[in-house]
């Protein structure tokens, strides 16, 4: 009688990463948004490339309506402004601008604040007290006051305003990770970990960066919002990006007083803006759902 092996089949358990995007992937309401998401990434790197027509050119084919209308032509998709500029090429070109701006703007953010805020909250002490304290001021002011009090310090400009804008998202990041940080910090099995003789650093990684994950994605989908809304109010104020820059919030300036003859003109940035950060908030609050089933 032959003997005959059992082979159990090993169970695959999958990793974090990809409970995560698993998770991501079967909300379809966060995938949409996803993908729109990535077009705007797209033409915030490749938008200079992408532009049918040069932004800045002037022609004789002033205030063509968008193609859908009958008066409209398939050569100005959607339309001209006053000046005979196309409007799509404009819109393309100022997504590098307005949210490749705030995107830049976030990312420098992020590195900064984040680790001031882990190092404040591990460390805590006086140092520490004072920073929270300062922090609770700074909040106090809404982000584009804060920003328009730096821009009126430094000089118009989007460089400035970028600038601006990065200076009053830097303290929500360090405020929102310290909070995070010292809420885990008091956690019974951090404490265990800490009595067990584990290292800063071990406790850093396994223990606080995997629960504070959520918050930080939460703040940056928050902030990167904000930061489109700022650029975009500086520019249509005309303290931030200057003409003849297609800048979304300049663009809407400048054609404001067409609302009623040209009304594409000032409508289309303005939709661009919204789908933009629709889709920016969906796409975290998505993310946010994904890390915390994933992580549990």
């Amino acid at each position: 009688m032959s003997n005959s092996n059992n082979i159990f089949a090993e169970e695959y358990i999958p990793s974090t990463p990809v409970r995560i995007w698993r998770n991501f992937h079967n909300n379809r309401l966060a995938m949409i948004a996803f993908w729109i998401l990535l077009v705007f990434i797209v033409l915030a790197i490749a938008g200079p490339y992408l532009v049918i027509h040069p932004i800045n050119q002037m022609s004789s084919h002033l205030l063509i309506p968008p193609s859908w209308d009958d008066l409209g032509s398939m050569e100005h998709f959607l339309g001209t402004d006053d000046l005979g500029r196309d409007v799509l090429s404009r819109l393309i070109y100022g997504t590098q601008l307005t949210f490749g701006g705030a995107l830049l703007v976030i990312l420098i953010a992020l590195f900064i604040g984040v680790p001031v805020g882990i190092l404040a909250g591990v460390t805590r002490g006086f140092k520490s007290s004072v920073l929270h304290h300062l922090m609770d001021t700074t909040l106090s002011i809404p982000s584009l006051l804060l920003a328009l009090l730096f821009v009126s310090l430094m000089g118009m400009g989007l460089e400035t305003t970028l600038l601006a804008v990065t200076l009053a998202q830097i303290p929500k990041f360090i405020r929102s990770t310290f909070s995070a940080v010292v809420e885990q910090m008091q956690k019974e099995y951090l404490m265990a970990i800490k009595l067990d003789g584990a290292s800063h650093f071990h406790i850093l990684k396994y223990g606080i960066l995997p629960n504070i994950l959520e918050t930080i994605v939460s703040q940056t989908t928050r902030a990167l919002s904000s930061a489109i809304l700022d650029i975009a109010a500086l520019g249509f104020i005309g303290i931030g990006a200057q003409p003849p820059l297609p800048e979304w919030g300049a663009m809407m300036s400048a054609s404001r007083d067409l609302l009623l003859v040209a009304p594409w003109t000032v409508t289309l940035p303005g939709i661009a803006m919204v789908i933009c950060i629709l889709s920016v908030n969906v796409v975290g609050e998505g993310l946010r759902q994904a890390l915390n089933e994933g992580i549990e």
